[in-house]
C-alpha cells in the first residue's frame, strides 16, 4: 500500500459523496486506512494515508481534527463539494 492507493480511495469517496449531492464530506484517516486494510497493525501506513489526505486538500477544505504531529488516526478533513 502506498500514498497513491490511499489517494485513489479518497477520490472515490469524494466522487460518491458528490454524486449524492452532498455539500461536503468529512473523511477520517483511521476509517480510510481501515477500508483499505492494514490498520490497526504493526505494519500500518498511517503517515502515507494522512499525506494523501493533506495533498488532496483544496481551497475551502478544513482540517477538523489532527494530532500535534499531524499524522495519526484522528486526522479528519472536511472536503467541500463539488470538487
Amino acid at each position: 500500500m502506498n500514498t497513491d492507493d490511499f489517494r485513489a480511495e479518497l477520490i472515490a469517496q469524494l466522487g460518491a459523496a458528490e454524486q449524492r449531492g452532498l455539500p461536503y464530506i468529512d473523511i477520517n484517516s483511521g476509517e480510510l486506512h481501515r477500508k483499505l486494510g492494514g490498520y490497526p497493525g504493526h505494519d500500518h501506513r498511517m503517515p502515507m494515508c494522512c499525506e494523501a489526505m493533506y495533498q488532496e486538500r483544496g481551497a475551502g477544505d478544513e482540517i477538523m481534527s489532527a494530532p500535534p504531529k499531524g499524522h495519526g488516526a484522528s486526522v479528519t478533513i472536511r472536503y467541500k463539494l463539488p470538487r
